[in-house]
């Protein structure tokens, strides 16, 4: 008799323990069952069509860098190759195009590499990673190649590549006309990276002359951030040389005509690459 009493004590205390840890004998449904945690997916870079221009400025929304973080890297490592050049000329920088347009169609391809040793060995002593490469493509994998820069007007078109509208040249009136857009002639709009372009009817081959504006300068800056670096440009007698210089060095230039002044007509200001628009 006190053997059955105390299996029927012990069983229904099973009972008992059961439902109150949610088993089936249990009045509610669990929580959980009813309410499921919500489940969140990554979200997948959506990435414009091959041939899509929406501002129709004529470079291919894929060749432009779209985020903050591209577009500052982008400009460190362009800035950061162009005054390399002003204390030892890269190797890597084809003799041929040793020109105030060539100084900028050089360091915008190298700053669209991969930035590893085997590149690090090729431009020569002094270089090292000046900022991460940028995330958006490499210039391998660009939708444009080595085929950078537009030389002929209008909106982008999937045929562009096939029809020579895109070249691995391009000259400085080149690069103003198809290749950026006016900022202003006040220097406190420029940031580095902006190109400044002088007119100088005098010299019919190459009236157009470019200059890169660094900020603040990476090599001995003197506290200054109005830094630009150039190619005088060649010609058949000069090869020319790269300068490192302030613009408020150059506001006191003898020559009138290459100070970059708003009152001076032959300064056209201050223009930023499409791809940073």
């Amino acid at each position: 008799m006190r053997s059955s009493t105390l299996l029927i004590i012990v069983l229904l205390g099973c009972c008992l323990l059961h439902a109150a840890c949610g088993g089936t004998t249990q009045a509610h449904a669990p929580t959980v069952a009813a309410n499921p945690a919500p489940t969140f997916e990554r979200a997948e870079t959506v990435l414009p069509a091959l041939d899509a221009d929406t501002d129709n400025d004529g470079i291919p929304d894929r060749s432009e860098l779209r985020s903050y973080n591209d577009r500052e890297n982008f400009r460190r490592w362009f800035t950061g190759i162009a005054e390399m050049q002003f204390y030892k000329l890269s190797d890597a920088w084809n003799e041929e195009q040793h020109d105030c347009a060539g100084l900028v169609r050089f360091a915008w391809r190298e700053a669209l590499r991969t930035h590893d040793r085997v590149w690090l060995r090729r431009m020569g002593a002094g270089y090292e990673a000046l900022a991460p490469d940028v995330r958006a493509y490499t210039l391998q994998e660009s939708p444009l190649g080595e085929k950078l820069f537009r030389i002929v007007p209008g909106a982008y078109r999937a045929d562009d590549l096939d029809k020579d509208r895109f070249s691995e040249f391009a000259d400085a009136h080149a690069l103003k006309e198809f290749n950026c857009t006016f900022v202003s002639r006040d220097r406190a709009q420029a940031q580095p990276g902006d190109l400044l372009f002088f007119f100088q009817p005098f010299a019919q081959r190459y009236p157009y002359h470019v200059m890169i504006f660094l900020g603040a300068a990476r090599e001995q800056d003197e506290g200054a951030s109005d830094w630009v670096v150039y190619h005088t440009g060649a010609s058949p007698t000069d090869k020319g040389v790269v300068k490192k210089v302030r613009l408020a060095v150059l506001d006191e230039h003898p020559d009138r005509r290459w100070r970059p002044l708003p009152t001076n007509p032959n300064f056209l200001g201050f223009y930023r690459l499409k791809i940073l628009n």
